[in-house]
């Protein structure tokens, strides 16, 4: 269709301005589809179809969507030039990037004109019953405002990723998303796989005591006890928990 395009790198930078000192908003997986809603000079300000999160690309070659069969579940899948161990490539794809297998060879699947290993992917209708199972992939992860792959992520991007990854729709703010997640849980009932959610944070409840997040102070993705958590973003940041939701 006119004006649709597809990724076909492993990570493309989202910029809230056509400039690239501007603040990266978000960025576009390999297999990220989307619609040209404008041309610049350089940029392109495009729409995101998977979640409709509007912004501006540097200008690339444009490559037709794709139309993914499988979803890349580790956090850094391997992309080789051959089927074969040997001949790995310094080329990697983040989780929940999604390709076009179109042929198989022993252990490995092929896409474009290149090769990942079977172990790395999962079919597109995969679904995990715990959409959280994989948080721990991202531990230590450095932090980074707009970033949603291995080489940096934000917290709202730690949600949304699952949720894409079980092909639910989750909003990229951490404000959307506390709408969006209508149940409203009180802390005493907290559970796992909860969100709590602070004026520009969220962090993802791992038990009644731990929660992880990819936390700006601490530079990483990092597990932490929740009452301490609270209390030291209510000292640091003088904010108070906005609401604990449940999906």
């Amino acid at each position: 269709m006119k004006n649709n395009f597809g990724n076909n790198l492993p990570v493309i930078n989202l910029y809230k301005k056509k400039s690239l000192k501007s603040p990266i908003d978000s960025q576009l997986l390999y297999g990220d589809n989307f619609k040209i809603i404008k041309k610049f000079s350089g940029w392109k300000k495009i729409k995101i179809k998977k979640d409709g999160y509007v912004g501006y690309i540097k200008n690339k070659k444009l490559h037709s969507p794709i139309k993914s069969n499988f979803k890349v579940s580790v956090v850094k899948a391997r992309v080789y030039s051959k089927p074969n161990l040997k001949r790995k490539l310094n080329k990697f794809l983040p989780y929940e990037s999604r390709l076009r297998i179109v042929k198989k060879s022993g252990k490995f699947g092929k896409f474009e004109k290149y090769w990942i290993k079977i172990s790395d992917v999962k079919k597109i209708n995969f679904k995990k019953k715990n959409i959280f199972k994989d948080v721990m992939l991202f531990k230590n992860t450095k932090y980074l405002w707009g970033g949603k792959s291995y080489k940096g992520i934000d917290c709202s991007a730690l949600v949304q990723i699952f949720f894409n990854h079980n092909n639910k729709f989750c909003p990229r703010d951490s404000k959307d998303q506390e709408k969006f997640f209508k149940k409203k849980v009180k802390i005493k009932n907290i559970k796992k796989n909860d969100m709590i959610f602070w004026k520009g944070h969220v962090a993802i409840v791992l038990s009644k005591n731990k929660l992880i997040h990819a936390y700006g102070p601490m530079k990483k993705v990092v597990i932490m006890d929740i009452k301490r958590t609270i209390e030291r973003i209510k000292r640091t940041a003088n904010l108070q928990i906005t609401s604990i939701r449940r999906n």
